[in-house]
């Protein structure tokens, strides 16, 4: 179902196919990092990204002394 823009600002136009790289870029920097990523499937939040995610303690770590964000 696609909608066509009714508008005629070049930057309007422009704005669908630049959310989709971003969130193309975004689903692929998830998948290599292993991070989750949420989006919004019939009305319900849910993670999309199919690599599995360690698990971590909620601890902060340290690296040589500085905390890890």
């Amino acid at each position: 179902m696609k909608k066509a823009i009714e508008s005629t600002d070049p930057d309007i136009m422009a704005s669908l196919p630049a959310l989709r790289r971003a969130a193309q870029a975004a689903h692929k920097l998830a998948k290599a990092t292993g991070t989750p990523m949420y989006v919004l499937q019939r009305g319900r939040v849910v993670d999309i990204n199919p690599v599995g995610r360690k698990r971590t303690s909620g601890r902060i770590r340290k690296n040589n002394g500085r905390k890890a964000i």
